[in-house]
């Protein structure tokens, strides 16, 4: 199937490393132009390197006011225009209700929930019909997930302003969509895993939750993300999609 990426420009943030880049490894090998970014500039470069002659590393904090128009310039100086965004951060950190400090609190609502509002009204600015949004979330959107507070305060959120955006951008042709990873095997979840104090353990209680009965792979993610990100999916928007082996229970 072609999805109808070669040439398409994409700015995509956090991807020197996980989900981020798996993302954008997929576009890439369908003839995507990328702009990704991460907050040490270094790994920015090697991750854009690995990718190709068409994509460029940026070091950019997503707390950072200035990350998104400087993110969006880059797209549209070395490409000459841009067709979407992925937003994907690292995850907060962990933690209880009780054990979270407010300076954690504020430098994830920086991080996680305004930085990604920014870059999405900056690239709701730029693109034209065809154009589409996308947001790395976690099925904390739909599911609390014990031990991380501050993503279940935090991601709910952000996929109710990712749905308002939807709305308000379709009459312009532009999607809006969410996705929502579960277990998928990258260096954040097996440092989640660990901290339960039996990381074999933990794996074996979440691999049990889990239909498909396994970890999802992050090239699973990827691919699921490069599809939503591409014109063949230009009816979809509006919607938070899991990639998940089926481990959320609603329907």
């Amino acid at each position: 199937m072609d999805l109808g990426l070669k040439d398409k420009v994409y700015v995509l943030t956090g991807a020197s490393r996980g989900l981020g880049f798996a993302a954008a490894r997929e576009l890439a090998a369908d003839g995507a132009r990328l702009v990704v970014s991460g907050r040490d500039g270094d790994a920015a470069a090697r991750a854009a390197a690995s990718l190709g002659t068409d994509a460029v590393g940026v070091a950019a904090d997503n707390a950072d006011p200035a990350a998104a128009e400087r993110l969006v310039t880059t797209a549209r100086e070395r490409f000459g225009r841009l067709d979407g965004v992925l937003v994907s951060v690292g995850g907060p950190p962990p933690g209880s209700a009780d054990g979270n400090d407010d300076d954690q609190w504020r430098a994830a609502f920086e991080s996680v929930f305004l930085g990604a509002v920014r870059l999405a009204r900056t690239a709701a600015e730029a693109l034209t019909e065809g154009g589409v949004i996308g947001f790395v979330l976690s099925s904390s959107v739909y599911e609390p997930i014990p031990g991380l507070t501050i993503s279940n305060g935090l991601r709910p959120g952000l996929a109710g302003f990712a749905k308002s955006l939807s709305v308000e951008l379709g009459p312009r042709g532009i999607r809006v969509i969410g996705l929502l990873p579960g277990r998928i095997e990258t260096d954040r979840l097996r440092e989640l895993d660990t901290l339960s104090g039996d990381a074999e353990a933990a794996r074996a209680r979440h691999t049990a939750r889990i239909p498909l009965g396994r970890y999802g792979t992050p090239e699973e993610f990827g691919k699921a993300a490069a599809f939503l990100l591409s014109p063949a999916a230009s009816y979809v928007t509006g919607v938070m999609v899991p990639v998940d082996g089926g481990a959320l229970h609603g329907i």
